[in-house]
């Protein structure tokens, strides 16, 4: 036989290989029909190469090792006490100076054991939609009431005695919340928060990840009426969520493009939306300190692969096919480590700060930044502890 008919096939092999993919090995085998989109970002050079030089996050303290899993967002009651934190297992847990007790929990369904403590963070993925997972907290600074973001329940509440959530909002516009996922509330008492997407639930935020698809939304529920509405829809991935500290605007983060953007709420721009920054890479939640700049949770660098898979839906789409495990494909999106980086902007979107672990070496991956009494508290929904900076 000659090198060319052996060559042949073993390609039509390797062809319909792909097409079937009969270990279920292709990280859409779950998700036949998948349709990929488009990334609209800046030109590769217009980047932001700024960098930390010294990897200063390597200088963090590693709290509360083993004691959490995946404490996404971290907060603080009106009194300064905590931190609060939603854990992996649908939990939210309470610092009370001395150990971690229960506070909340947003399902109903914790029995079986289907919730109990499991040795890791990806062992609770299977059960999540039973037992819950709260991810964007925040407090209430009038009374005291813990809005919580459920990727899995919606937009939920829970009093200063803690227990059950009460659920507040699980659609819009006809539309179930399909992975909620931060929020934040003015001085009215209206909550504005994302839903990052009604395609794929957060178990499957990967698959999110590498489709870019664009069902995302920015919303508001109004206490007084009890509705939700949609300020900004067709977003892709949009994650965190912080008003500005007068209150005129909302700042908001689109993981897929790697960028901040900004939602008027009052003046002359009342309801319109224009980006504010592009970032070094895919942006997590956003926090507001005290002085009205906005901290950045970035997940990961952008790198050259990802820009390019970004504005290549075929290459993308190609690839998605393949039998290439979902790590594989994860581990080439972030450059082959983790690597955390943390950026501070004015509320203009100028770079004021920027800090960072290259290496992973201590801070690997970073959620949320949380500024309180002169230092950085830091929470990952991917690590098993939190990291805190002193500024």
């Amino acid at each position: 036989m000659k090198v060319s008919g052996v060559f042949g096939g073993v390609c039509l092999l390797f062809s319909v290989y792909c097409a079937v993919d009969p270990f279920g090995h292709s990280p859409m085998s779950s998700f036949p029909g998948f349709d990929v989109f488009k990334v609209e970002m800046p030109a590769w050079s217009e980047t932001p190469i700024e960098n930390d030089s010294e990897n200063l996050l390597q200088k963090s303290e590693i709290k509360f090792l083993n004691q959490l899993q995946g404490p996404e967002s971290l907060a603080f009651d009106p009194s300064g006490r905590g931190p609060y934190t939603g854990v992996a297992d649908g939990r939210i847990l309470f610092w009370n100076g001395v150990d971690w007790t229960d506070f909340a929990y947003t399902s109903p369904n914790r029995s079986d054991g289907l919730c109990d403590p499991k040795p890791s963070i990806l062992d609770y993925l299977k059960n999540e939609h039973i037992c819950g997972r709260p991810l964007g907290l925040r407090f209430d600074r009038k009374n005291g009431d813990l809005y919580i973001a459920d990727a899995y329940f919606g937009l939920m509440k829970v009093g200063r005695e803690g227990g059950l959530a009460t659920s507040l909002a699980t659609e819009a516009e006809g539309i179930p919340l399909g992975f909620t996922n931060d929020l934040d509330v003015d001085d009215e008492g209206n909550v504005y928060f994302t839903d990052s997407s009604t395609r794929y639930r957060r178990r499957n935020f990967l698959q999110l990840v590498f489709t870019a698809e664009n069902s995302g939304r920015l919303l508001k529920y109004d206490p007084k009426t009890r509705e939700t509405s949609v300020l900004v829809r067709n977003l892709q991935f949009p994650n965190g969520v912080s008003l500005s500290k007068d209150g005129s605007f909302i700042v908001y983060c689109e993981s897929s493009k790697g960028r901040l953007s900004k939602y008027w709420l009052k003046g002359k721009k009342g309801g319109t939306s224009e980006v504010m920054a592009v970032l070094p890479g895919f942006p997590d939640n956003v926090r507001t300190n005290e002085e009205g700049e906005f901290w950045v949770a970035v997940h990961c660098r952008r790198t050259r692969y990802a820009h390019f898979m970004g504005e290549h839906t075929k290459v993308r789409r190609f690839f998605l096919k393949l039998p290439i495990p979902l790590r594989i494909h994860y581990l080439l999106q972030i450059g082959g480590r983790p690597h955390a980086v943390v950026v501070k902007y004015s509320p203009e979107g100028k770079l004021v700060k920027i800090l960072e672990d290259q290496h992973g070496k201590v801070v690997r991956a970073v959620s949320e930044v949380e500024e309180k009494g002169g230092k950085l508290w830091m929470g990952s929904v991917l690590m098993q502890f939190v990291s805190v900076y002193d500024l």
